[in-house]
């Protein structure tokens, strides 16, 4: 009997629980745990973000970007997306055996994401039963629903985006919408979708933005059926009682993205796991280094520390005299046209003593001081650059027409691919981004975790079910 009577829900043809496994890109989800949360009677969610595929001994195959230019890297790394998520969805459908639904989820931001979903439906025919898709503004996901006879389920984080995407596009398909993605912006891991009006350091209550959201869905004329799916911070379904059966929120249902990256199929590995259990509350950040220029939410690691210090390090020059900057720049730099304050000058010998001796020019007139191995790390990467996404501010890389965003690239950041790529895979937990719920500190705290207890997706979700 699942908790307060929550009912099972039609979708793709299958009674299926309302319950939805958050797709996690760069391997932090695949075929076995979105195969094994289907075959729990859940919807199971492959990522078709860069997916890992297989040699003919089931072996991973290496993502190497051997193309001598980025355009020609970009297209590799189309080759390996499209190639990965379709073994991934392969290998859910066969695990899932009949049972839930498998979704696949992309971002709208990864490079060449359009080529990306279409070669992957192309090739999976009857076995994806939805697409769910944020990080950006996926007005064409309707349509290319539409042209493969999928559903697609949005992911935004507010009703103004809703509404703008069903205006512009969705409701000339809305038989297909099959539900609506909340993320909430405060709570979720990965990338959010915080708008330039929302301050990322004042949470908001998610019940309010949720009701605008239904209300705007039922102005809009959306089937009351269609439900809306609350992701972000969702651990017990009994602390979300109150949005069970409510009548002003219509059908909801849960996403859980956090809780299923503790199981025995999930494929992260086992450091990655024992880490999730030391996290104290408030040790995930909200943070803007990303490429992508969206908001994100990563476990505190030095990898992430290194990057609020290199930000802390940075003045802003002016290329001549100027009010304030009356003071040269005389370290870090070459030629004598960076102009500061006095301060800042002051700032720069400190940072140049502790071995931070060169300076980095950003987008914005500013400079940040780091070591000269960071400077080289910084540049190999930039150089390195495979165009995993449509805009990035660290390689200044764009997927189509000139292939430059024309903007100088940007220090402060990092290359996403590579650091997801090894923290999946077996490299270092605290030298890499560690994507992370909110909530994530309730590892520690919850007693079914207790003992190193790691649960398999099925018990996860028959505890869940549970209400707990």
């Amino acid at each position: 009997m699942a908790f307060k009577g929550l009912k099972p829900i039609m979708y793709g043809g299958n009674e299926v629980w309302p319950l939805i496994e958050g797709g996690k890109g760069v391997s932090a989800t695949n075929h076995a745990s979105s195969g094994a949360w289907a075959a729990a009677g859940g919807i199971g969610t492959v990522s078709a973000v860069n997916a890992d595929s297989y040699d003919a001994e089931g072996k991973i195959v290496p993502q190497v970007y051997d193309a001598l230019t980025r355009k020609e890297r970009h297209e590799q790394l189309i080759q390996y997306a499209i190639d990965g998520a379709t073994a991934q969805v392969q290998k859910a459908h066969d695990i899932a055996g009949g049972n839930g639904a498998i979704n696949i989820n992309v971002l709208w931001e990864m490079g060449g994401a359009q080529q990306v979903l279409e070669g992957v439906l192309e090739r999976t025919r009857g076995l994806v039963t939805g697409v769910t898709c944020g990080a950006g503004m996926p007005y064409k996901l309707a349509e290319i629903a539409a042209r493969y006879q999928v559903n697609y389920l949005p992911i935004i984080s507010s009703a103004r985006a809703f509404r703008a995407l069903w205006k512009r596009s969705y409701h000339k398909v809305s038989e297909l919408m099959a539900a609506v993605v909340y993320e909430d912006p405060w709570l979720a891991g990965g990338h959010n979708g915080l708008s330039n009006a929302e301050d990322p350091k004042k949470p908001e209550d998610p019940y309010p933005r949720v009701a605008a959201l239904r209300d705007t869905m039922r102005k809009e004329g959306v089937a009351e059926d269609v439900p809306i799916i609350m992701a972000g911070g969702v651990w017990y379904l009994r602390e979300w009682e109150n949005w069970i059966d409510n009548p002003e929120l219509g059908q909801i249902a849960f996403q859980y993205g956090t809780r299923p990256l503790l199981t025995e199929e999930s494929p992260i590995p086992q450091e990655w796991k024992d880490m999730l259990r030391t996290l104290e509350e408030g040790d995930v950040l909200l943070h803007k280094f990303s490429p992508t220029g969206f908001y994100s939410s990563a476990v505190k690691n030095p990898f992430l520390y290194d990057l609020i210090y290199r930000s802390e390090r940075q003045i802003a020059f002016t290329k001549s005299e100027e009010g304030e900057h009356s003071a040269q720049l005389d370290v870090g730099v070459k030629g004598k046209n960076f102009w500061v304050t006095p301060e800042d000058r002051q700032k720069a010998h400190k940072w140049t003593e502790e071995g931070h001796t060169v300076a980095l020019k950003t987008p914005d007139s500013t400079v940040v001081f780091v070591t000269p191995d960071k400077r080289d790390e910084i540049r190999k990467d930039q150089a390195d650059c495979m165009g995993c996404l449509s805009h990035c501010a660290f390689s200044s890389w764009k997927d189509h027409d000139d292939y430059t965003t024309g903007r100088l690239a940007d220090p402060r950041s990092f290359c996403i691919q590579k650091t997801l790529q090894d923290i999946a895979h077996g490299g270092p937990v605290d030298q890499n981004l560690a994507f992370a719920g909110h909530a994530a500190y309730r590892f520690k705290t919850d007693p079914f975790y207790s003992n190193n207890f790691t649960p398999t997706v099925k018990q996860l979700v028959d505890r869940i079910l549970a209400g707990d």
